[in-house]
């Protein structure tokens, strides 16, 4: 099996689109307000947004986009605007992540891992 998407919930869609499309994700389907999809930049992946009358409680969704260069992502899309939670760390699992979210709280970490990403020292074999 392969992950083909992940829907995110939204309390305003034309919000979260926005948000989405200044992070430069490519809008490919628009059904506001109920529904949109996007593609991302790099490899066969979307995800989607779809309208929710309300958020679910706790901590909710966490989305993962890897980049290559995670200093660089961060500081244009500083200077576009987007506000992060934590500028790029790097964790003890030998990723290097920065935290934001967006407009309905969901939790977006930017991260690059390179070969640790799915081969780290203490993968199973």
């Amino acid at each position: 099996m392969n992950l083909n998407q992940i829907t995110l919930p939204s309390l305003n869609l034309e919000k979260a689109v926005a948000f989405y499309q200044n992070l430069g994700f490519k809008l490919i389907v628009e059904s506001l307000p109920r529904y949109a999809r996007f593609e991302c930049l790099t490899g066969g992946s979307t995800f989607s947004l779809h309208l929710v009358d309300k958020l679910a409680i706790g901590t909710g969704i966490s989305v993962y986009f890897e980049v290559e260069n995670l200093n660089e992502t961060v500081k244009k899309l500083t200077h576009k605007g987007i506000v992060f939670d934590q500028l790029p760390t790097e964790q003890p699992w030998l990723w290097k992540e920065a935290y934001l979210k967006d407009p309905d709280g969901n939790q977006l970490i930017i991260y690059s891992a390179g070969a640790n990403r799915k081969n780290p020292p203490w993968r199973i074999n």
